[in-house]
């Protein structure tokens, strides 16, 4: 049987959450960032060694300036708030997307929790930031120009973490079922799962769900 070694979480319904409570989107984005860690420990309890995080994509600076700002923000304050814990925890934090556009204090975070959380091993955790999968192609051939020959291990040897294997399972909260420009590359074999529950309510138990999912596919890969 086949293991979870990759999981990769589209946070959606963070919005809807907290209109169907009559709050601000704020709220909702609060609230998310709370399941984020309850699914964090999730999978350091059940030894997934690599978990992506869809955080901001670089569609979402269309939303409103407000809600772009505090984002911002949460990212900031709750990144730096976690680094202690990530280090106690063995979590090793990478940043998954384009730098450019992203505010200085929120890469200075991102590049601190880097720094000081590069020698864990429990788990690898991508925190896909200003993250579009055309963008990280786009960025990946700009960077292949440079290469005498490109054949498909070098194309996956250019993608924003490199050293991060390609995830097993993407799921998705909230009941859409779509990517939204996921991970276009790195998916070819993923084995997806979309889930009515929105992203705030998640916690460990969607984890076991996925869990158990997972280990009712049949993973071929091109075989027989």
């Amino acid at each position: 049987m086949a293991k979870l070694e990759h999981l990769a979480l589209i946070m959606d319904g963070n919005g809807r959450w907290a209109e169907k409570r009559n709050l601000p989107r704020s709220a909702g984005h609060l609230e998310g960032g709370k399941a984020a860690l309850r699914v964090i420990r999730a999978c350091l309890s059940n030894s997934i060694p690599y978990l992506t995080l869809y955080c901001f994509s670089t569609e979402n600076w269309k939303r409103p300036r407000e809600e772009i700002d505090y984002l911002m923000g949460l990212f900031s304050s709750r990144l730096k708030a976690e680094i202690p814990t990530a280090k106690k925890n063995g979590i090793r934090i990478l940043h998954l997307g384009n730098r450019q556009g992203l505010p200085s204090d929120v890469l200075k975070v991102i590049d601190e929790a880097r720094q000081e959380t590069k020698n864990e091993t429990r788990l690898t955790l991508q925190l896909a930031i200003n993250y579009g999968g055309l963008d990280e192609i786009t960025r990946l051939i700009e960077k292949a120009r440079l290469q005498d020959h490109v054949d498909e291990k070098t194309v996956m040897s250019l993608v924003d973490n490199p050293e991060v294997p390609p995830p097993d399972f993407i799921a998705r909260a909230s009941g859409e079922k779509r990517l939204s420009g996921f991970l276009l590359l790195q998916s070819s074999y993923a084995e997806l799962g979309f889930y009515d529950k929105l992203w705030p309510d998640w916690d460990e138990s969607m984890v076991k769900i996925i869990l158990n999912d997972f280990e009712s596919r049949q993973r071929r890969f091109g075989g027989v």
